[in-house]
């Protein structure tokens, strides 16, 4: 019985590590994305007329 428990114990650390990384690389991915478009705003803000 002890080892079932382990084993499910182990599946799950390593379930939770891996959407850990999976969750470390989105938010990564989105700030960098979100730090260039903002970039290309403001480069292009001489251009708008109102």
């Amino acid at each position: 019985m002890e080892e079932k428990a382990y084993k499910t114990m182990g599946k799950t650390g390593a379930f939770n590590l891996v959407l850990g990384i999976c969750t470390l690389v989105a938010g990564i991915t989105a700030g960098v994305m979100l730090i260039v478009h903002g970039a290309k705003l403001l480069g292009s803000r001489r251009k708008l007329m109102f």
